[in-house]
């Protein structure tokens, strides 16, 4: 018997709250949902532009994307206040750093191996954060950025700050024995962090029924904490989810697991044709694209796509060709900052533009006065 919740959402519908009175308020404004689209879009442009420049030569190793996922990344990320941390977006989160406001052409730069803030030109296209941002960069050995995110939520339970970690991670993820670590240290804890699985059926090639039997949301109960399924392609669903969940971290109840299901449309990179799919699977999710589902609600809050789109087209060609004007790294420099010299710096904060943290914040000052 299933023991963790499934959030299911009709096509045309939001997240709500309730008042005093129980009347239902809408958590997302019109603002929300054209934010929330063009996010999605622009993740979707950036990476079909990376595709492209990788197959030209121009971007080194391999490009990984994570085209019909959009909605997860950027839903989940919107829920968050400018001083909470991601932990980390993994390839296939773009739009987490969107929404955190990392600047898109030092996105480009990073991707084409370019001077840049980000990496100065020294990883590859998948590795990047911004601690000014609150955005933690990602190593390859996944979940262990799980345990990281416990960390940086274990310190700010023990300086009583109301603030809350993120941390991502694949279906695949769930098989290793830190992701058990890290859920069972912050449910002992309560350390107030939302752990965000990304159910996109495949670990590399290796389906979810050749992972495990018992899926991830599942396993929650293990350790006491709840859990929820919500369609990964919904992405108010996404955001509601990680919303309620976070403000019950804050408010002393400990971590949550959020299985977000969606489906991997692309291989695993540029390099994989990801022949061990079938057509029929593609098709089946193809017709459940998080930008399609969300295009009707966006519209019905007076938001029109294709001039979005239009306005994201030109800010990725603008991106792209300053980016491509750059410089490449100095190879003098390669051995700078290889050991950390000085006092270490803290994470800084990142852009919050959910429309609910403005009104938060007005009411406060009014409080005050």
């Amino acid at each position: 018997m299933s023991t963790a919740t499934r959030t299911r959402r009709r096509p045309e519908a939001a997240p709500k709250a309730e008042t005093a009175d129980d009347a239902p308020v809408d958590l997302l404004t019109a603002a929300d949902h054209a934010a929330l689209h063009e996010l999605m879009l622009l993740t979707r442009a950036v990476e079909e532009r990376g595709v492209r420049l990788y197959k030209q030569g121009k971007i080194p190793g391999s490009f990984y994307d994570g085209r019909g996922q959009e909605a997860i990344a950027v839903g989940a990320t919107y829920a968050l206040a400018a001083d909470d941390v991601v932990c980390s977006p993994l390839i296939r989160d773009l739009g987490a750093h969107l929404v955190r406001g990392t600047d898109l052409v030092e996105v480009f730069r990073h991707y084409l191996g370019r001077e840049n803030r980000l990496s100065r030109g020294r990883e590859g296209n998948i590795h990047f954060g911004d601690r000014r941002l609150g955005v933690v960069g990602p190593v390859s050995m996944l979940p262990d950025m799980m345990v990281v995110a416990v960390g940086v939520a274990m310190a700010f339970r023990i300086r009583g700050e109301q603030r809350c970690a993120l941390s991502f991670f694949g279906d695949g993820a769930t098989s290793r024995g830190d992701w058990h670590e890290a859920m069972n240290w912050a449910s002992v804890r309560r350390d107030p962090v939302v752990f965000v699985c990304e159910n996109n059926q495949l670990a590399y090639s290796t389906p979810t029924s050749r992972q495990f039997r018992v899926r991830p949301a599942e396993r929650a109960a293990a350790y006491a904490m709840p859990a929820e399924i919500v369609d990964g392609n919904d992405v108010t669903a996404v955001f509601d989810a990680v919303r309620r969940a976070r403000e019950r971290a804050l408010d002393g109840g400990g971590p949550t697991l959020v299985e977000a299901e969606s489906m991997r449309m692309h291989g695993h990179g540029a390099h994989d044709d990801a022949s061990y799919v079938t057509p029929e699977l593609l098709a089946a999710w193809a017709d459940r694209d998080p930008l399609a589902a969300h295009a009707p609600i966006a519209v019905a809050h007076g938001v029109d796509p294709e001039a979005l789109l239009r306005m994201v087209t030109e800010r990725v060609d603008a991106a792209v060709a300053e980016a491509l004007s750059s410089p490449m790294p100095d190879p003098a420099g390669a051995t700078d900052d290889v050991f950390c010299v000085g006092e270490p710096q803290g994470l800084g904060a990142g852009d919050a533009p959910w429309s609910g943290f403005a009104t938060a914040a007005i009411a406060d000052r009014r409080q005050a006065a």
